[in-house]
């Protein structure tokens, strides 16, 4: 059972910080699944490139999903028939169906996906409202006070 709810830190950090999985695990959060295997890349000050391996899957077995502030990506295999006749000798290829689930920070939005040599690249970016960007304040010269002899009385 834990205690603390690390929920609040994911959000700064796009939900793939893996400090934040291995403080899960350790306070015995479910392991999270390993298949298929995945890169993060930052390819921008505010952009991401998130690459799965999928090989053996075709781009009408896949889906990508953004609701709130979740990623999930689904991978199936249709039934063939063709292939279930077959009698397999040594299967190394994994090809059986996975379901990954991302966390992504506030403001972070997916702008694309392509299939690519076996590999699903899904672009990310962050695109912060202007009214929550930082900006800078000026600091104006303190010139004489003008006092009102009115109050001042």
């Amino acid at each position: 059972m834990r205690t603390f709810d690390l929920s609040p830190l994911y959000r700064s950090t796009i939900g793939f910080d893996r400090l934040f999985s291995l403080l899960d695990q350790s306070a015995g959060a479910e392991a999270p699944a390993a298949y298929p295997p995945y890169n993060i890349e930052r390819t921008g000050e505010n952009a991401y490139r998130l690459t799965l391996a999928v090989a053996g899957f075709a781009e009408t077995e896949l889906s990508i999903e953004s609701r709130e502030n979740t990623l999930t990506i689904k991978g199936g295999k249709d039934a063939n028939p063709e292939a279930e006749a077959r009698e397999m000798l040594y299967q190394g290829i994994a090809a059986r169906a996975f379901e990954r689930r991302f966390q992504l920070a506030d403001h972070v939005q997916v702008t694309g996906a392509r299939l690519e040599n076996g590999l699903l690249h899904v672009d990310l970016v962050r695109e912060i409202p202007e009214a929550q960007r930082p900006r800078q304040i000026p600091i104006g010269k303190a010139g004489p006070r003008v006092v009102d002899a009115s109050k001042a009385a």
